[in-house]
């Protein structure tokens, strides 16, 4: 017997980068019988700026209830997905396969680099309230330190300093609750290093990609693109590329077509899938498909990596791996300036965060400068390829879900794990 999962989002167009519904990929019932119910997307909640080398944020913000944080389903049910119609962190952990993760034990401590623009005046004691509302350790604000064991999370802006931060922004306000609050889900015990860009510049947003990695980050999250621009080729050397550190990046959101800085050539760019997982046990209970929504394609200037001799494009191919994205799969998250506090969430906004939560969890501490995504392509037989939803290769590779999603895998750390890299 076969069902299908699809149901309508209406969606209002914000600068563009959606139009007309979105649309749950048809997908097989061998997995599950949850249903997800029609919500209104709301908005993207960074418009769009029209200039060139301005990035808009890759969030979709959909219409939710209130989270009952009294008390949590542990199944989906015919009526909902995850914990009331969205995902927790037990749920994320349970399809990413978190437990199976063999170092995931050592990744006390290490540091999750969050780029953003602007500023979210409760970026902290929101954080406080997601972890608190899904028993998740908490997580004070304190300078982030290379020694330490447990979750600190500290806010700075492009140049490292405490202040002056910049004007607050409530769009990127919520991007910034999206991505620690999916650093928070999949890996509790990681340190979380927020950097806010005094503007949506890709100058501004590349001096902090900069600043984290002088700062210690294990691995740098990046929720936000721009159309590419004849620029972008210096600017991927400027500030995307740091062998031996992930620097992670979301496709976005616009279907077909290419953004930077996912389509720097040193850079994992994040694709969207279809999540359909069951139950919060600790194990994988569901499957994925491609998101029709990701962007994806060709990239009109970056050349080739070796990496990706395999591939069709002529160009640089976006994007390598895949996540979470769907609205209608969405995720909890929770934002209180100027917000309505719980939100369901989705874009691959959030699935950036979700894979660099991954890296953080996989790296061993004898990292060596290897290129994480060259790694991912030498270690791709880890990940589970996503062949329902997007036209695929030999070997499984999809433009938008590369070379497909950790979640089906359970040694999908060898993909992760840069130290082994020859």
């Amino acid at each position: 017997m076969r069902t299908r999962l699809s149901r309508t989002l209406t969606a209002i167009s914000i600068g563009g980068l959606l139009a007309g519904s979105l649309l749950v990929s048809p997908v097989s019932s061998s997995a599950s019988s949850a249903t997800v119910s029609a919500r209104t997307v709301l908005r993207v909640p960074c418009a769009t700026d029209t200039r060139v080398g301005y990035a808009h944020c890759n969030a979709v913000i959909v219409n939710a209830g209130q989270l009952d944080t009294a008390s949590h389903s542990s199944h989906a049910t015919n009526a909902s997905l995850g914990d009331g119609g969205a995902y927790s962190p037990a749920y994320l952990q349970s399809a990413y396969n978190v437990a199976s993760l063999s170092a995931s034990q050592n990744a006390a401590g290490r540091i999750v680099a969050v780029v953003v623009a602007f500023n979210d005046p409760m970026l902290v004691s929101d954080l406080a309230h997601y972890r608190r509302s899904f028993n998740l350790p908490t997580c004070p604000r304190r300078p982030i330190s290379e020694g330490a064991t447990s979750c600190s999370i500290q806010v700075v802006n492009q140049n490292g300093a405490q202040s002056p931060l910049p004007a607050p922004s409530v769009g990127w306000s919520q991007e910034a609750s999206i991505d620690v609050d999916m650093v928070s889900a999949l890996c509790p015990t990681c340190q979380i290093l927020v950097l806010e860009a005094k503007s949506s510049a890709m100058s501004d947003l590349g001096a902090a990609v900069n600043t984290a990695v002088m700062m210690g980050a294990d691995v740098v999250s990046n929720s936000y693109g721009t159309a590419e621009y004849p620029g972008e080729v210096t600017d991927a050397q400027l500030y995307f590329n740091h062998p031996g550190v992930p620097i992670v990046a979301a496709a976005g959101e616009s279907g077909q077509g290419v953004e930077f800085p996912a389509a720097a050539p040193n850079v994992v760019a994040v694709g969207g899938t279809t999540l359909v997982q069951r139950s919060d046990t600790g194990v994988r209970n569901g499957f994925e498909t491609a998101w029709s929504k990701t962007a994806s394609g060709c990239s009109v200037y970056e050349a080739k990596p070796a990496w990706q001799h395999n591939l069709p494009c002529a160009t640089r191919s976006v994007a390598d791996i895949a996540a979470d994205a769907n609205p209608a799969t969405g995720v909890w998250i929770y934002d209180s300036y100027k917000s309505n506090g719980s939100l369901i969430a989705g874009g691959t906004s959030v699935a950036a965060p979700i894979i660099s939560a991954l890296f953080a969890l996989a790296k061993s501490s004898n990292t060596t400068n290897t290129n994480p995504v060259a790694h991912l392509y030498q270690s791709a037989s880890a990940l589970s390829p996503i062949t329902n939803g997007a036209a695929t290769l030999d070997g499984g590779y999809a433009n938008a879900t590369g070379l497909g999603s950790p979640g089906a895998s359970p040694n999908s750390l060898l993909a992760f794990g840069v130290a082994s890299s020859n």
